[in-house]
């Protein structure tokens, strides 16, 4: 997949496939204060939502790793649709967010806010066994 598009200079497509800008500049915003954006995010789950998550913990991380330097989120786990018996004493599922690459393509506090809200719905989703093409059509890829 390209990287960049004619009409977005400097612009590189995020993990979801979005081309995204680059701003020049890497907006500032404390860990503490990008943690909080995460919790509220999270808050914002309808509750009939958050109480069918089953065993799965939401980290921040400042940097993706070295070989996805764009990634804004990752789940990694065995979403809610392909447990079965099978499933009993495994570590949680983990959903990251990353903090660096989120900054880095956002001009403002309000598109960090939006941004993150996104990430971490799509992230979930995964969790709730939603894939890429369907998160795409609704918006949230």
């Amino acid at each position: 997949m390209p990287k960049s598009a004619p009409g977005y200079a400097g612009a590189a497509r995020n993990s979801y496939g979005r081309f995204v800008p680059d701003n020049g500049c890497v907006l500032e915003m404390t860990r503490e204060m990008f943690e909080e954006l995460v919790a509220e995010a999270l808050d914002r789950i309808p509750p009939e939502l958050t109480r069918l998550m089953d065993n799965v913990a939401v980290f921040v991380e400042d940097e993706p790793p070295a070989d996805d330097p764009e990634l804004l989120g990752l789940y990694e786990g065995t979403p809610l649709t392909e447990r079965g018996e099978w499933y009993a004493g495994v570590l949680p599922d983990r959903i990251t967010i990353y903090r660096g690459p989120t900054l880095r393509m956002c001009e403002s506090r309000e598109d960090v806010v939006a941004e993150t809200e996104i990430t971490v719905v799509h992230e979930i989703a995964h969790h709730f066994g939603i894939d890429d093409a369907r998160l795409h059509s609704l918006g949230y890829g």
